[in-house]
């Protein structure tokens, strides 16, 4: 409703119907005619929002401003965020691997420890599920806890063996001879199996595994399936299951690449390793 109003009825009747005070009414008149300080600030916000798909909130929107030299407080972007209706998207189930007592089962090396001094220092893995029109898709990653980078993955229409030792294969062929990392997993089946285990034995890697039971013990590896799932699988359709894997490849691409982390200082991860690597 315009707040500069013409009406054959007296203005205390309007605001008594209203019920608005004089004093706020004048306010809001007066408010009207300025000009919006932030206009090209929340263009901005709401650019950066729809680049990123609705997947960034207010601190990394808050950060990706500052990368580009706009220093607003980030309660500021909040409330622009709150303003134009911009809300990011929210988190699922996970696939359990676990077929009861078979194979080896290694200690929790990791215990937990999930900060690391260098890249390939330590690893976190596991196996998820999709489903997509009666078919179901697998995933199987290993990130990096220094960098939080996906090193390499597998995504296959089975939950066979080769989607961990062939992605396994891969991430131990970009290693450098010097780097032993720890490897930890949960206590599913493909990292109890002996060929699993064989590859570790003859890279010199060190294998960890979760408790029985405990998400917790690999909740960097949790965590990235969650937000895997909800910005890119949760609420959206997909033609078929290669349709499926086609967007988890290219949301891999864009969240080493493009997706900027707030535990790395604004930073996406490809950028933290390189610039771990220029310092070292």
């Amino acid at each position: 409703m315009a707040l500069t109003l013409k009406n054959k009825y007296p203005l205390k009747h309007l605001l008594r119907a209203l019920n608005l005070a004089r004093s706020v009414f004048y306010y809001q008149v007066k408010a009207s005619k300025c000009p919006d300080i932030y206009e090209n600030e929340r263009l901005l916000v709401q650019s950066i929002y729809h680049e990123h798909k609705g997947r960034y909130g207010y601190r990394r929107v808050h950060l990706e401003l500052r990368k580009r030299n706009i220093m607003l407080n980030h309660k500021t972007v909040q409330k622009l965020m709150a303003q134009l209706s911009l809300k990011p998207t929210v988190r699922p189930k996970k696939y359990r691997s676990y077929r009861g007592e078979c194979g080896n089962i290694a200690p929790n090396v990791l215990e937990r420890d999930f900060s690391a001094a260098k890249p390939d220092e330590k690893w976190v893995t596991d196996v998820t599920e999709f489903k997509v029109k009666g078919q179901k898709v697998y995933l199987s990653p290993v990130v990096d806890l220094f960098t939080r980078e996906v090193i390499t993955y597998k995504v296959a229409k089975n939950a066979g063996l080769p989607l961990v030792t062939d992605m396994l294969a891969e991430a131990i062929s970009k290693l450098e001879p010097e780097s032993k990392p720890i490897i930890h997993s949960d206590q599913g089946w493909q990292y109890r199996h002996r060929t699993y285990q064989k590859q570790m034995i003859d890279n010199g890697l060190v294998q960890s595994m979760s408790r029985k039971g405990n998400c917790l013990d690999n909740a960097v590896a949790e965590n990235f399936f969650a937000l895997l799932k909800t910005e890119m699988y949760h609420n959206r359709s997909f033609e078929d299951a290669n349709d499926l894997i086609e967007q988890i490849k290219e949301y891999i691409k864009y969240y080493n690449t493009k997706r900027i982390k707030t535990k790395l200082k604004g930073l996406t991860p490809i950028e933290y390793r390189n610039q771990a690597l220029k310092v070292a």
